[in-house]
């Protein structure tokens, strides 16, 4: 353990540290912003809904993303709809901290709403979100009827 700790010392004290780190580590990397960008979300819980809103004053949905990811220097498009398009589509039930959930009222509907995730566990995915009617919460959607009878896809931005 000590030598893994001085080969760890003379390596980040050298040229070496600055070259990309192998697959591995990049991956709990991507992991770890996704879920920096997560912890980050949860600030803004009890935030006023507002309609085409992007700051703390107030968030619709599209909003809450597009400010929360911008704060970390990840630009997303301003509407739901068009932040889809971004980063690569992912099966829901992949969906890990820091990916997001967009929901359509019908299969091939138009999307209407844009949720961030926190957590993807056996007792279902928690997201934090804001709604018309009660602002930023944090909701687990499959426990919610409403959320339940709507069509998701996901995607992840974070790579």
């Amino acid at each position: 353990r000590c030598l893994l700790f001085a080969a760890l010392g003379i390596s980040l004290a050298s040229c070496e540290a600055l070259k990309p780190l192998p697959a591995t580590p990049v991956a709990e990397e991507v992991s770890t912003l996704g879920t920096e960008i997560a912890d980050y979300a949860r600030q803004y819980v009890g935030t006023r809904y507002k309609y085409a809103g992007k700051s703390p004053k107030g968030f619709d949905c599209s909003g809450f993303t597009y400010y929360v990811f911008g704060q970390h220097d990840l630009p997303l498009p301003a509407s739901s709809a068009t932040q889809e398009k971004a980063g690569k589509a992912i099966r829901v039930e992949d969906a890990r901290p820091g990916d997001l959930v967009f929901f359509r009222r019908t299969k091939n509907g138009e999307v209407f709403h844009v949720a961030l995730v926190l957590d993807h566990s056996s007792d279902g995915l928690t997201v934090i979100h804001s709604t018309t009617s009660r602002g930023v919460v944090i909701d687990r959607i499959w426990e919610s009827s409403y959320w339940r009878e709507m069509h998701a896809t996901a995607r992840r931005v974070v790579e």
